[in-house]
């Protein structure tokens, strides 16, 4: 053997690349565990359409003269009434709605009608049409297509319109109606597609239907950086927690749907790019800074594809794909904390399935053989706590997220927050209710209380069974 072979020998490494997930697969949740008979809006709006926290889940709906979106407790699976109470206090099409990450019981909306509402949603959900808001924004000319909450400051929620302006609102104000917005960011020409912040907040970055990405100051409203490339069209645009990189869906000269990432602080040309396929459904990304791991929903289509990301090239490497025959018109995601540690899940999507009228919740698994818990593949993650105040961000102040770390007790059965102390489970107290609306509310909590019981005992019979069947088997097998 040749000194040159040797070399050769000694630094050729194979292509396989060892990770925790690249055996991560889909699991839809079985027919009694989705929501069925859900009236998914008509809009061709290219939003998620729905969203998600621990205690509930959002889905725009349609609806005849106004606009409105349903509120449903997590646990309230199955049929759904076709006359449930609605949230219904816009004039016309609701556009897109997002969870106040702080908390759990305010919803924001925008709508057709040029405004956006905040929403305080009972403890016990909606049990009558809620029709007026906790704040209306008043500040846009034409229709509002997008609402993002800040990461890390409380109370502080941007907005964008048809009129090419993102304008951004502080809420602890006592005005009920609040029609000066804190800052008007006049950087685009055309309808912003997405935003998207980075993990302190201090970094917007926006896709335009001028195919141009853009990273802007939020505070100040300056345009940073601006992409000008010719042979990739960006339709959404993400953050990739605190890699300094962007990922961003769109099409290819060719009108193939393609993705691409770039580095944060240099637009001019992308770093990586890859073209999918020629279907035309708009691509959804999902980014998890925990794992490292990207997911690419397409609108229309069944499949999700997942990727893992790393910071030193090639960057982007591909896991597999889930595959279903039910197409997404839209997708929410459950926060981490909302996750079911006991299982391995690691994300959780819900795909909204219009030729059905059906939410399906997918659950991405981590296989694991052992049943405790698996704390390498749940780091610390974002918590539900702010990190600044309004003032305090509006002053200057960049802080990154709070930080939780999952475990068995994260969450109590009815999704409201466990805590402990010296050892003992610390649970809030209740009052006996007052009148026959807070009567009903606790019936509807009770029975809602009861089915994931009752789900939670057939799994654990299941497993029974599957372990009777396992020894028995052992047993033929030492006996043969």
């Amino acid at each position: 053997m040749t000194t040159t072979d040797k070399i050769i020998k000694m630094t050729w490494r194979p292509q396989y690349r060892s990770s925790k997930y690249r055996h991560v697969f889909g699991k839809p949740a079985t027919k009694e565990n989705c929501y069925d008979g859900v009236p998914i809006t008509s809009s061709v709006h290219d939003n998620h359409l729905c969203a998600v926290n621990p205690r509930f889940i959002a889905v725009i709906t349609e609806c005849a003269g106004g606009g409105a979106f349903l509120v449903l407790s997590i646990n309230h699976t199955g049929k759904v009434d076709p006359h449930h109470p609605k949230v219904s206090g816009h004039r016309s099409n609701v556009l897109d709605i997002k969870w106040n990450p702080f908390n759990d019981f305010s919803i924001a909306s925008c709508s057709e009608d040029t405004t956006v509402k905040i929403w305080d949603i009972p403890e016990h959900g909606v049990v009558k049409n809620i029709t007026v808001p906790w704040k209306e924004l008043q500040g846009h000319s034409r229709r509002v297509g997008l609402i993002e909450w800040h990461p890390t400051a409380n109370n502080i929620i941007f907005s964008t319109g048809y009129d090419y302006q993102v304008l951004v609102w502080k809420l602890d104000v006592p005005e009920q109606v609040i029609k000066n917005p804190v800052r008007s960011i006049s950087v685009h020409s055309d309808v912003v597609l997405s935003m998207s912040f980075n993990t302190d907040g201090s970094r917007l970055a926006t896709s335009c239907k001028d195919k141009k990405i853009r990273v802007i100051d939020p505070r100040s409203g300056v345009l940073l950086q601006e992409s000008n490339c010719k042979t990739h069209k960006a339709s959404k645009v993400l953050f990739l927690g605190n890699l300094k990189m962007l990922l961003s869906t769109g099409n290819s000269h060719w009108n193939h749907r393609q993705i691409a990432l770039w580095d944060q602080e240099d637009l001019s040309q992308s770093s990586y790019s890859e073209n999918l396929d020629g279907s035309s459904g708009v691509l959804f990304p999902f980014y998890d800074p925990d794992t490292h791991m990207l997911y690419i929903a397409g609108k229309g289509d069944g499949n999700i594809r997942y990727y893992e990301i790393s910071p030193e090239k090639p960057y982007v490497h591909y896991l597999t794909e889930y595959r279903s025959l039910l197409p997404q018109k839209g997708m929410g995601v459950m926060p981490k904390r909302g996750l079911d540690v006991c299982s391995c899940e690691i994300f959780r999507f819900y795909k909204l399935v219009t030729t059905k009228s059906l939410v399906e919740p997918l659950s991405m698994i981590v296989p694991r053989r052992s049943e405790s818990y698996q704390e390498d593949i749940y780091p610390m993650t974002a918590g539900n706590r702010a990190a600044v105040t309004a003032e305090q961000w509006i002053a200057g102040l960049d802080k990154g997220q709070s930080l939780r770390k999952e475990s068995f007790l994260s969450e109590r059965l009815d999704g409201s927050p466990t805590h402990v102390s010296n050892g003992q489970l610390d649970s809030t107290h209740c009052s006996p209710p007052g009148t026959e609306n807070e009567l009903r509310q606790v019936f509807y909590k009770q029975q809602e209380d009861i089915r994931r019981l009752k789900e939670q005992l057939h799994q654990k019979d299941v497993r029974i069974k599957q372990l009777e069947l396992e020894i028995k088997n052992v047993r033929n097998s030492e006996r043969s």
